[in-house]
């Protein structure tokens, strides 16, 4: 690891945002806890009560449970023009992994009250890249949901990728990407290597953490997320 590199790690305990970004506009902002951050691989936590930054359509389609929000917010995307709300995180504590250059994430999903376990989740998106205070990256919908003890999976939000694919959103290169992506995201799976090695891990939120709290200007205009055309 590089000096550079090493001085970029954040440290333990200290709150960072990962942000969607799109086109130098912040899609989703969300603060988390770093639990660990070797510098190839980030480990964040999000539990019931952080308060994050969401599209209003999504807000609503999770809200009411209604399909035609999810995909206006999709056309919204497209064109740029959605706006951006409070989402408060309610019901599951989230153990989530970022692998750097890699263009998925792995986040374990458990309940909050119980601590029961209740999927695996790998969600393809742009890889990150760190800024002071946290990470970019940018959701391309597709997802992989794998039972907690690894023996079954299924996809998800195929439609919704299909929609950004004719949106323009995913362009050739991207998709590309993305294939060559399910392929590791599966064999990682099938292994059970990386974030599934130890299998299904053992934690709950302390108590004593504070609430991670979005910093002012968390919404402000990014970097945009193009450049990754190597």
């Amino acid at each position: 690891m590089t000096n550079t590199e090493q001085s970029s790690r954040f440290r333990s305990g200290t709150t960072v945002v990962r942000r969607d970004v799109h086109a130098g506009r912040v899609w989703t902002a969300k603060p988390q806890r770093v639990i660990a951050d070797t510098g190839h691989a980030l480990t964040l936590a999000c539990w019931p009560g952080i308060e994050s930054l969401a599209p209003t359509t999504w807000i609503e389609a999770l809200r009411t449970g209604d399909d035609n929000l999810r995909e206006q917010g999709l056309d919204h995307l497209a064109a740029g023009t959605w706006e951006l709300g409070p989402h408060l995180w309610e019901r599951t504590a989230v153990l989530s992994h970022y692998l750097a250059g890699e263009w998925f994430s792995l986040h374990c999903f458990q309940d909050a009250a119980t601590g029961d376990p209740i999927n695996w989740y790998v969600n393809f998106e742009l890889p990150y890249r760190r800024r002071p205070g946290g990470i970019d990256t940018m959701d391309l919908a597709l997802d992989l949901v794998v039972t907690p003890d690894l023996s079954g999976h299924r996809w998800k939000d195929r439609q919704e990728y299909s929609r950004l694919r004719r949106l323009g959103m995913v362009d050739d290169f991207l998709a590309r990407q993305v294939d060559a992506a399910c392929g590791r995201a599966i064999r990682m799976l099938d292994d059970q290597a990386g974030p599934f090695a130890a299998g299904w891990p053992v934690w709950a939120p302390d108590p004593a953490w504070p609430l991670p709290l979005l910093p002012d200007g968390a919404d402000q205009e990014a970097e945009p997320l193009a450049p990754y055309r190597l």
